[in-house]
């Protein structure tokens, strides 16, 4: 994953739940081009974020046992609406609320806001996928730990 945009997991409650931060700062390279003179998170890299939470939760949530274990994919994102700009300083709380879950999707409603203000909000449908990748596994082990880094009984990280 090129762009780590959750910086971490504040809470998580398994199939309904999670909430994170993401502490915008000007020293990421994206900032640099998006715009010069005016920098602003850019609204796919918030979507980025909230995926990566979103996908998160997901994850935790279906992954109970070491057998069978799926992948979160991002297959589609409905109503997305943007209000107001994400700029360096800024500090976006993410949240992830289950929607519905089939066998192998799930929709996951989607929120960012700073300050109490909501700056973006949607829907992210997943697809669930196994994926035999010792890399992929190890990835998202070592990611999580970062992310739930200080969380009082963090999921365990299959």
């Amino acid at each position: 994953m090129r762009y780590f945009l959750l910086d971490r997991i504040t809470e998580i409650h398994l199939g309904e739940t999670a909430t994170g931060l993401k502490a915008i700062s000007y020293t990421e390279s994206i900032m640099h081009d998006h715009f010069p003179d005016f920098p602003v998170l850019p609204g796919a890299m918030i979507i980025e974020g909230l995926a990566q939470l979103a996908g998160f939760l997901l994850e935790a949530t279906v992954n109970t046992s070491d057998e069978n274990i799926k992948r979160a994919l991002l297959c589609q994102v409905d109503k997305m609406k943007f209000r107001g700009f994400s700029i360096p300083g800024d500090v976006l709380t993410y949240k992830a609320t289950f929607m519905s879950q089939l066998t192998d999707a799930a929709k996951i409603k989607v929120e960012a806001s700073c300050n109490g203000e909501q700056r973006a909000s949607g829907i992210i449908t997943f697809s669930l996928m196994a994926i035999d990748s010792e890399n992929v596994k190890k990835q998202r082990q070592d990611v999580y730990k970062v992310w739930t880094r200080g969380l009082e009984n963090p999921p365990e990280y299959r």
